[in-house]
């Protein structure tokens, strides 16, 4: 007592102490395995730096003291550490952390052209369309599989053999046939991972396909970039039977996989679309996410969600705004009835990187953690309360 020491004082930086060495545990279960994703070997400075750039519970382990004296104020309440340490970063980025942050929701899904144009930009195979000219199935549906890559504008570009039967096709259509290009998520050649059956995104693009001359402005940029998104390519596309030939889309249908939502997008609004930057490691996350964090996606169904008699949780999709996730759960008056509901937790910022994605999801994991465990951040706030959730579908599985 003559020291100064106080008992309470100790229990609640004991508290935040355990807090975040549990953040950072579980940031070094995810790690390593995830240096895979990002294509770089593991190193001790690499860990060094994620841990820097994991910068939710960096504040603690390098100002946990002054915080704790900011922002507890020895009132005799458990505070989440993770709380505090945005609080800590909040007040050095804007000057105090007593200022309101402004009120309007963050958007948390992507936009359904942003889709259809992720998924375009992503694969770089399909199944091309054409109406047969054959003897006895005139005007047939014909599907090629096809190698493409997208030009500045996301009109599809292929390099085709003049004798390929979808070839012919197209020269005895004429000028002005459509054709349709259907592409999806986790195909044979693209670099997003296994394929998932139905429960992909995928879009089928109608429209126009002309051959592209060397005179096109931008005939040198399609060659590069052909010939390495498809490495067999620069040994045919000098042959006088190959040419390039360009897709301008009409139409563009998105179907967001299974039991979930399809639409037509414009083709001016795809045009002007951005692919998400997340697109090439999605599925590589969220395989890890459901493979080694069962634990914690069954606490956020629970304390996140509020979810009750949770059987199950799966991240069906991770994107640069959130994550899908797919919860089934019993029904409260009949235990053998399973209800499979959809829901999207956001990111309360837009992530830039796979380290900000790992970093975001940690947070969401954590808060859930210390709600489920009586962490408290004072003033009756709970953890996890402004985590932005929204019922994408309800049941859709029945």
């Amino acid at each position: 007592a003559s020291s100064g020491f106080r008992p309470q004082g100790a229990v609640q930086l004991a508290t935040k102490l355990v807090s975040a060495i549990r953040v950072c545990f579980i940031y070094t279960l995810f790690e390593p395995r995830d240096d895979e994703l990002c294509g770089r070997k593991s190193s001790s400075n690499h860990h060094a730096c994620q841990l820097t750039q994991f910068n939710y519970d960096a504040p603690i382990l390098n100002n946990s003291l002054s915080a704790a004296s900011k922002l507890n104020n020895n009132d005799g309440k458990f505070r989440s550490s993770s709380r505090i340490a945005v609080a800590a970063v909040e007040e050095a980025v804007n000057g105090s952390a007593d200022v309101d942050s402004p009120n309007a929701p963050p958007e948390i899904r992507l936009n359904v052209p942003e889709k259809a144009r992720t998924v375009s930009s992503i694969s770089t195979s399909g199944t091309l369309c054409t109406s047969s000219h054959m003897d006895g199935i005139e005007g047939a549906p014909f599907g090629s599989f096809v190698d493409y890559v997208l030009d500045d504008n996301g009109n599809p570009v292929l390099l085709m053999n003049e004798m390929s039967m979808h070839t012919v096709n197209i020269q005895k259509a004429g000028e002005g046939s459509l054709v349709t290009l259907f592409a999806q998520l986790g195909g044979p050649t693209t670099s997003s991972g296994p394929a998932h059956g139905q429960d992909v995104s995928r879009c089928s693009i109608t429209g126009t396909i002309e051959k592209i001359e060397s005179s096109a402005e931008d005939w040198d940029a399609l060659r590069m970039r052909y010939g390495i998104a498809h490495t067999y390519a620069d040994q045919v596309m000098d042959s006088p039977k190959f040419h390039f030939y360009r897709l301008t889309p009409t139409k563009i249908y998105f179907v967001g996989g299974f039991g979930v939502s399809s639409e037509w997008v414009p083709p001016e609004e795809y045009k002007e679309a951005t692919p998400d930057i997340l697109a090439k490691d999605a599925s590589s996350i969220t395989d890890r996410l459901n493979r080694d964090h069962g634990d914690d996606l069954m606490l956020t169904a629970i304390e996140i969600l509020n979810v009750s008699e949770v059987e199950k949780v799966r991240v069906t999709g991770v994107d640069r705004l959130g994550m899908d996730l797919r919860v089934t759960s019993r029904m409260p008056r009949r235990k053998n009835k399973l209800l499979t509901d959809e829901f999207r937790v956001g990111f309360r910022i837009p992530v830039i990187s796979v380290e900000d994605a790992k970093s975001e999801i940690l947070k969401v994991f954590q808060e859930a953690w210390e709600k489920s465990n009586g962490v408290t951040w004072g003033d009756d706030e709970v953890p996890g309360a402004d985590v932005p959730v929204l019922k994408t579908a309800e049941d859709n599985l029945m």
